[in-house]
Parts: C-alpha cells; sequence; structure tokens
C-alpha cells in the first residue's frame, strides 16, 4: 500500500482553510502534514487539526509558510491573490505541487500560474467540488451544441461577506460558456444593466450577483432561447464539498508531472 499523500495548508486559519485542514486530516490517500499562516496570527502555534474542531494531531500551525511547503508533498491555498504568488514563487523553489482554490486572480497570476505549471505541479480552479466542475464542463458543451440563438447568462448567489464578484465560479461558467462557443474567454465579464441599456447584443455572455445572508455560492447558468429555457445549477449545502474536492486535487496532482492542471484534469473529462 502507497505511503499516505502529505498534505499542507496555506492560509489555514480561513472558514476554507479551516474546511480544508478538516478534509485532509480524515480523507484516505493523505494525511495532514502541515499548515501555516501569516505571522502575527493568533492561530499561529495552534494544533491544525484542533483548528478545524477535530481531536488535536500533533501538526502545528506555523508562521513560515516557504518551510511549511518545502516539508510537504502537496499543498493546498485558499487565499489572496497577493499571497497565493508568494506561496507559489515558494513551492517552485522547494519543487512541491500546488493546489490553488483563490480567487480574484488577474490575468497576470494566471500567466505566473502557467510559468509555474514548467516546472512543477500546478493545479487552479475557482470551484473544486465536482458538481461544479461537471457544471462547468456541461455549460462548455452545450454552448456549442446550442449556438448562439440561445442567450447565456450566468447567475451567482454570494453570502454577504464574499469580498469578490463576479465570484471565480460565475467567470469560470462564462469562460467556459465563451469556450464552447469558439470565442476569447478573456473578453467576457460582469454585464450591468441599469437604466436605458437597449437591446440584449447578440452573442454577448451576461453575469449578475446576488449577494447576501449566508448564501453558499450557488450559481446556475441560463441558456434562454425562443420558446424554452434550459439551466444548469450547483447549490452546495456546506463548504466541505469543496474542500473535499480541493483534497482530492492534491492527491491527485502529488502523482502528477510539471504542467498547468484544472478539476476537469481530476475527473477524466479530457474528451
Amino acid at each position: 500500500m502507497p505511503a499516505p499523500v502529505a498534505i499542507g495548508v496555506a492560509a489555514c486559519a480561513g472558514r476554507m482553510g479551516r474546511a480544508i485542514l478538516a478534509a485532509a486530516a480524515v480523507a484516505p490517500g493523505c494525511r495532514l502534514a502541515g499548515a501555516s499562516q501569516y505571522p502575527g496570527h493568533e492561530a499561529v502555534g495552534r494544533d491544525a487539526a484542533a483548528l478545524a474542531g477535530l481531536a488535536p494531531g500533533g501538526i502545528a500551525v506555523t508562521d513560515d509558510a516557504t518551510a511549511m511547503l518545502a516539508a510537504v508533498d502537496v499543498a493546498i491555498d485558499f487565499s489572496t491573490p497577493a499571497a497565493t504568488m508568494a506561496h507559489l514563487q515558494a513551492a517552485r523553489a522547494a519543487g512541491t505541487p500546488l493546489v490553488v482554490g483563490t480567487t480574484g486572480l488577474d490575468a497576470g497570476a494566471r500567466r505566473a500560474l502557467a510559468d509555474a505549471g514548467c516546472a512543477i505541479p500546478v493545479l487552479a480552479a475557482p470551484n473544486m467540488s465536482v458538481g461544479g466542475t461537471l457544471v462547468a464542463e456541461l455549460t462548455r458543451r452545450l454552448a456549442g451544441i446550442l449556438g448562439e440563438e440561445y442567450d447565456i447568462e450566468v447567475l451567482g448567489r454570494q453570502h454577504r461577506p464574499k469580498v469578490d464578484a463576479p465570484s471565480g465560479t460565475a467567470l469560470a461558467l462564462a469562460r467556459a460558456a465563451a469556450e464552447g462557443r469558439g470565442l476569447d474567454p478573456e473578453t467576457i465579464g460582469a454585464t450591468p444593466r441599469d437604466g436605458h441599456t437597449g437591446a440584449r447584443p447578440p452573442g454577448m455572455i451576461g453575469i449578475a450577483t446576488v449577494q447576501g445572508g449566508d448564501m453558499l455560492g450557488e450559481h446556475t447558468v441560463i441558456f434562454a432561447g425562443e420558446g424554452e429555457r434550459l439551466e444548469l445549477s450547483q447549490r452546495p449545502a456546506h463548504r466541505g464539498v469543496y474542500a473535499l474536492g480541493a483534497v482530492r486535487a492534491a492527491v491527485w496532482l502529488a502523482a502528477q508531472p510539471p504542467g498547468l492542471y484544472a478539476m476537469r484534469d481530476v475527473l477524466g473529462l479530457t474528451a
């Protein structure tokens, strides 16, 4: 039986970080081997498993992300764009595969991920759940099948504390739709409508965001045609689905050669 994959969690004290700590501590085929948080954070020095609400596991949270990244087989990072770029540089220097779930990454950051993929295995995805990955894949395929006579709108529903809009998942779904129609995925974006905006431009891929309460990243892709409407939706019940997906991705990524990967690669959706 192969040894469990040693997983480290960067920026481990946030909502997603704690969910990933919990998943890595109990998921088969891996073990929680490291955790980091920025210097001065109250979580530094605490037991990582206990931070996630589990029995202590003997792994203390460190404020030295570089050392943590060098000591594990693979690391997971759900943080901020600036922190992710620092973690990416440290992971590349250490030769450690890195799973990135950070949202709000600009074109420069995405290029940095691709460049790092020349040296280490990197997996980047704004939505690491199985359901979210399948919705994106179905969106890509349906956009190509249905054609421009069906208007495409992506609706995201987010909880009150969410700091970026549209969400990374909404943008990924819109890019998947653009790819399905042979369009440049970098041309899509938010489409606010206010006032006398005129008719909907042909071929536009729209994105709308609703934010409030505790709505946890619900997303719907609408294909609106004359006489019928098709909808693809994901409604997660808790953050655990993203954490389990991230851990699954990490175990898979640890065995891959250098490259830039996505969750569709983990699920074998390459056709």
